[in-house]
């Protein structure tokens, strides 16, 4: 059904247009489809405008209060105007604030301040600086701007400044509950197998030139190559699925073997089941290895290829065929000696990147020959520098060796050397009842870690870090991290990315009105991608109609 117009031509010369209320039937002999005319409404310079807007309204019964505001505004037309104020995104707040609830993140939080007397809103205000980290991050400043101006978060009082750095203090206050009762709401939520804990650390410098006498902003060996700032050290373990586990905030002097025995002490009480901890090849030392076999532990670490330990070279001079497992990934099983000395390695072969590693040598290489023929005659005290300099170079240097009389070539024995490395890592674990297979599949899960690092220092923005005291500094990671939460589950259980998720869901707005009859919060229509997010969360849509305030 429509409303259409028709022009008829007088005698006179002059146009006379008719407006109709019409609809299309398809004519039986032709098949074809014709306007059938259900009212005329008269001449358009002639038309009772007056009927038109009481039919207009009588029409409005039948509408969803929503729609029925807006026809009734127009057609009122300036009579009784519904003013504008503004739009604010309302999509990413509302899902993300179902998914809190979900983990029962509000009723932790409610619980832990219950024998408190606040009465101010710490678990919206711990809310907002976890959503703000997910959507729009920014300051803590900027987060009390940010709810107040930008954002249809939907917390009933307003949220201050003050408010925030109360909630962070909560939140670092009762961390440690909070981490096991989240934690255990995403096992049932998403039917986690708690078979594999990833852990790994990365770093975070602060804009300052000084570290802290006694803190936890110290030099160290920096991750993001700011080895000339202070930093923190951050670790995190995860689940095969991805979704975070725990995180810790460390003094930025501490060395990846020096967190191991944190790590595992702090998870002793989850009373996780089987649980093999995966590692990188940073965290391999032997006592760390008996750290992790405590308490019926067990794990897969990656090993050092370049060490020259002996045991490696046995694990590389093993005869045998690989066993191909996947597109580009073979393997070979080795044990090395027996009773308490015996150790379990896999042996992996990637072919694509041996192809890769012995491209990137060739071209070393001829760099290498193109200096050394710069070079020239090395014999004598001018090319001393440059030899020097030839030979500390990180990638260069490994293929040259010095000669008596202090000249430099190429050394044939270590090309060899290095090419039996191409595309091939080795794997140590304590857990026999894994299959290869398991093993070199589980360890490539380990970049479900640097994932997680990657969000977190880009989409949720964990730098730049504004706090100076360690508390605040703490509390901060662990805002990113709830945020991390939050984010992995959705992405889990859509099977879409955070960005392509955010960008869908921030297209759904609150819009407000005003008029002289009151005042009328209503969404945007959801569109059919926010839809398929919101049934994937087994999340209901928001109501269309928030709020309608009459006027007395």
């Amino acid at each position: 059904m429509y409303v259409r117009t028709i022009s008829r031509k007088n005698k006179d010369g002059s146009t006379v247009t008719y407006v109709q209320l019409a609809h299309n039937v398809r004519d039986p002999q032709s098949g074809q489809p014709k306007a059938n005319v259900l009212h005329t409404f008269g001449r358009s310079d002639d038309l009772d405008v007056a009927a038109i807007k009481r039919l207009t309204r009588s029409l409005c019964r039948f509408l969803s209060p929503e729609d029925a505001v807006q026809t009734r505004a127009i057609s009122e037309g300036e009579s009784v105007p519904l003013t504008f104020l503004k739009s604010v995104p309302l999509g990413g707040a509302y899902l993300l604030r179902s998914l809190w609830e979900t983990l029962g993140l509000h009723t932790v939080l409610k619980d832990c301040l219950k024998e408190r007397s606040f009465t101010s809103p710490v678990e919206w205000a711990a809310f907002a600086m976890a959503a703000n980290r997910a959507l729009a991050p920014d300051s803590k400043r900027g987060v009390e701007e940010w709810v107040r101006e930008d954002v249809a978060l939907g917390n009933p009082e307003p949220i201050d400044l003050q408010h925030l750095y109360r909630a962070m203090d909560v939140l670092l206050e009762y961390r440690e509950i909070i981490h096991k009762e989240v934690y255990w709401s995403v096992a049932d939520l998403l039917n986690l197998e708690v078979d594999l804990i990833f852990f790994d650390t990365t770093s975070t410098y602060f804009e300052r030139d000084e570290e802290d006498e006694e803190g936890l902003r110290q030099y160290g060996h920096s991750k993001d190559h700011r080895s000339d700032l202070p930093q923190i050290v951050i670790g995190l373990a995860v689940t095969k699925e991805g979704i975070p586990v725990k995180c810790w905030t460390l003094p930025g002097n501490t060395s990846d073997m020096a967190t191991v025995e944190t790590v595992k002490n702090d998870l002793l009480g989850w009373k996780l089941s089987r649980c093999v901890w995966v590692m990188d090849r940073g965290m391999n030392s032997e006592e760390n290895r008996l750290v992790l076999q405590k308490a019926g532990g067990q794990y897969i670490i990656g090993e050092k290829l370049r060490d020259n330990q002996e045991v490696h070279k046995e694990v590389l001079a093993k005869r045998g065929r690989y066993l191909k497992i996947r597109e580009n990934l073979e393997i070979k099983e080795v044990i090395i000696g027996g009773g308490e000395k015996r150790r379990r390695f896999i042996l992996v072969h990637n072919p694509e990147e041996a192809k890769k590693d012995k491209a990137t040598r060739e071209k070393i290489l001829i760099r290498i020959a193109k200096s050394l023929k710069d070079l020239g005659d090395q014999k004598g005290k001018a090319h001393k520098k440059s030899v020097c300099a030839l030979m500390a170079h990180r990638t260069m240097g490994r293929y040259l060796r010095q000669l008596k009389d202090g000249s430099i070539k190429i050394d044939k024995g270590k090309i060899r050397e290095e090419a039996h490395l191409d595309g091939k890592y080795i794997l140590s674990t304590s857990d026999d009842t894994l299959t290869p297979e398991d093993i070199a599949l589980g360890y490539k899960q380990l970049l479900e870690v640097e994932r997680a690092f990657r969000t977190m220092k880009t989409t949720l923005d964990l730098r730049p870090v504004y706090h100076r005291k360690d508390e605040r500094i703490e509390a901060h990671v662990f805002l990113c991290f709830l945020a991390l939460m939050l984010v992995r589950i959705a992405e889990r259980k859509t099977s879409l990315t955070w960005d392509k998720i955010r960008t869908q869901m921030e297209r759904l707005h609150r819009i407000e009105f005003f008029s002289n009859d009151g005042r009328v919060l209503q969404t945007t229509e959801p569109t059919k991608e926010q839809l398929n997010i919101f049934k994937s969360l087994r999340i209901p849509p928001p109501k269309r109609m928030q709020d309608i305030q009459m006027t007395p």
